[in-house]
């Protein structure tokens, strides 16, 4: 009969050749990136070339509108969400679709991280690339040439320790087959995911739950390693029923855990079952229900946060309606701003600026003008100023008809969901305190 999968401990290990994410510092930006047109028409940039001569990232010579990460954010957040974890008893696998920057992956994993999250072989294919030997598809595989890869991965690294879904037998007998086909050598572990009616992917009772864990378990491929579950999509704002109802689904979803730890028990060298969820908006209430309904009998299932909007945390979704709004979590700073240039008053209440949805997130709100920076390098708080609609390059933004803003001052505007506005950048900024540029980093969407 297959076992749990015993977690390991992993680290990002340099493929031969060197470290890929400490060559990202000398990679070349060229003219065609986002912000840096100017400065790269006339010298070559880097990442280490920026932190050398720390550029102002607003007014000087990098063009808006122009994404950045605070450097002093993310290092709180960090450091933050290691220590919060720590106390809960639970562990991290920030889902990297987030940002998809291994250089960010990095940090993550200094700090603690577990391993990181993907959705898709895609992405697994990039952190691969980069190193990263514990990865969690948060997601059902049923494409064959994407299950081909992962299966000759796992027989050319050893090392690579991969979990994946299963949320029905049609789909077990894929996986499988499609893992036989390729000559897997080695087991995939992979984790049953319990949904809810209406929700998106996962078994929507126990009975079926257990059902695909008995044929993953026949399969001869497929190792049941435990249970995973994405609470995002219940409920609607951040209201107590909300927050009960996914109280009760995390009980659910530990229910399921515990009958599968009876039914398919760990190695004695092994732990308990991997029970894995705790999106960016309900973290703490997966933390307390997972950690708390389980026996104190038997080994300890591994708690497993998948969190990902952590990292820059952000300016609305988050902010408003997070663990930190309900004083039950870490404590984040937003770290992600956009700045753009005003462009027209075209009327005394409207002003234009120069961003708009490629360049900042606008599927969870619309952006917060944060200050606004004059000709002369003043700064002044943005005041009763409101982003009221996106086009694809400018943002409308309702002022009062009194005000002075004018065309060439810069908004700083805060952002609402980070995860879309990672994906409009190929390099960001990162800077300090004074907006000076101390490195860059680099996407992989």
């Amino acid at each position: 009969m297959a076992r749990y999968a015993a977690p390991v401990t992993a680290a990002p290990t340099p493929p031969p050749g060197g470290d890929p994410i400490a060559a990202l510092a000398n990679r070349p930006i060229t003219r065609t990136e986002k912000g840096f047109g100017v400065r790269a028409a006339r010298r070559p940039v880097t990442a280490a070339a920026l932190a050398a001569e720390r550029p102002a990232a607003v007014g000087g010579d990098l063009t808006m509108p122009l994404a950045v990460l605070r450097e002093s954010a993310l290092a709180h957040n960090v450091a933050a969400m290691a220590d919060w974890c720590s106390r809960a008893g639970v562990r991290l696998a920030p889902h990297g679709k987030t940002t998809m920057a291994p250089q960010l992956f990095a940090r993550q994993l200094a700090a603690g991280a577990w391993g990181i999250t993907a959705a898709t072989i895609g992405q697994a294919q990039v952190y691969r690339a980069f190193g990263i030997d514990r990865i969690l598809i948060a997601n059902e595989l049923t494409d064959p040439a994407g299950i081909g890869w992962l299966a000759g991965e796992m027989t050319a690294h050893p090392g690579l320790d991969c979990y994946v879904y299963v949320d029905s037998v049609p789909g077990v007998r894929l996986l499988a087959a499609a893992l036989a086909a390729a000559g897997a050598t080695r087991p995939l572990p992979v984790l049953v995911e319990l949904g809810f009616p209406g929700g998106r992917t996962g078994c929507r009772d126990t009975e079926q739950a257990l059902a695909v864990a008995a044929a993953a378990d026949r399969s001869g491929v497929l190792a049941v390693a435990g249970v995973a579950g994405y609470e995002g999509g219940i409920g609607s704002g951040p209201g107590q029923a909300t927050l009960d109802a996914v109280a009760d689904y995390c009980r659910r979803l530990a229910g399921l855990g515990q009958r599968l730890a009876a039914d398919f028990p760990a190695s004695p060298a092994g732990s308990g079952p991997i029970v894995s969820a705790g999106g960016s908006a309900y973290f703490d209430v997966v933390s307390r229900e997972l950690t708390a309904a389980w026996p104190a009998a038997g080994p300890a299932p591994v708690v497993v946060l998948r969190s990902g909007c952590y990292l820059t945390h952000d300016h609305r979704e988050y902010l408003d309606n997070g663990p930190d709004a309900r004083g039950s979590g870490p404590g984040l700073e937003p770290a992600m701003e956009v700045w753009a240039a005003v462009l027209s008053r075209p009327e005394p209440g409207l002003a234009l600026a120069g961003a708009g949805r490629r360049d900042l997130s606008f599927d969870k709100g619309l952006p917060i003008p944060l200050r606004v920076r004059r000709a002369d390098g003043f700064e002044v708080q943005a005041g009763p100023m409101t982003v009221t609609r996106l086009d694809d390059q400018h943002a409308y933004l309702s002022i009062p008809a009194e005000s002075d803003l004018a065309p060439g001052d810069l908004i700083c505007l805060g952002i609402s969901h980070p995860c879309t506005t990672f994906d409009k950048w190929r390099v960001i900024p990162a800077v300090d305190d004074e907006y000076r540029v101390i490195d860059a980093v680099h996407t992989f969407f």
